[in-house]
């Protein structure tokens, strides 16, 4: 009986690393310049809502493989994009923000979790970490600190996801020429487009 009893917890934290596992495959590739696939912290692609009659906001986020720049760049352009599919001719950027969400994979399969039944399988944890300009960084980890020191026996991976935000108002005519944050929106999609990573056809 004491036997099965310790096989048990350590097929559940096989079977953990193997989901782990699993989800991480299934990001093999950074996100493509394409709508939002999924819901929630999984969302990845762009969506945006219409606030008023020419004021929107509009996200892009990306996996854990596509890079902070990448993720700015295609906001920018579903942006402007958005702006002539509305009959616009330019936007202006009111708000512009970037979070930065890290997502840490701790491995104990060697150190004191074997010494004590751990069975060398490693396991996985969340650990969620995000940055706003304004508020400064922000964390939450479910097991805070290990109580017996242990911490330097772990195998730590951090992965980083970004989304970018932005609120724009859009307009007809020439952009104004007095505005920073006022883009051409057909300049910005001729100059951004030809570098999009659209999705592959199935």
């Amino acid at each position: 009986m004491l036997t099965q009893g310790l096989k048990r917890p350590r097929f559940a934290a096989l079977i953990a690393v193997l989901g782990a596992g699993a989800a991480l495959a299934s990001c093999a590739t950074p996100t493509p310049y394409q709508p939002a696939a999924s819901a929630g912290q999984n969302r990845t692609g762009y969506w945006d809502e219409q606030v008023e009659g020419n004021r929107f906001r509009v996200s892009f986020a990306g996996n854990s493989l596509t890079s902070r720049e990448t993720v700015e760049r295609y906001l920018l352009y579903r942006a402007a994009e958005l702006t002539l599919q509305q009959g616009f001719d330019h936007f202006i950027l009111v708000t512009r923000d970037t979070e930065t969400r890290s997502e840490t994979y701790v491995d104990r399969s060697y150190g004191p979790s074997a010494r004590w039944g751990g069975g060398g399988y490693g396991y996985w944890r969340p650990y969620w970490r995000w940055s706003r300009p304004r508020y400064g960084w922000r964390s939450w980890d479910p097991f805070y600190d290990d109580p017996f020191g242990w911490d330097r026996d772990f195998d730590v991976t951090t992965i980083n996801r970004y989304e970018a935000m932005a609120e724009i108002v859009t307009g007809k005519g020439a952009k104004p020429t007095d505005n920073v944050r006022a883009f051409d929106a057909r300049e910005v999609v001729a100059r951004i487009g030809p570098s999009l990573q659209l999705p592959k056809e199935k």
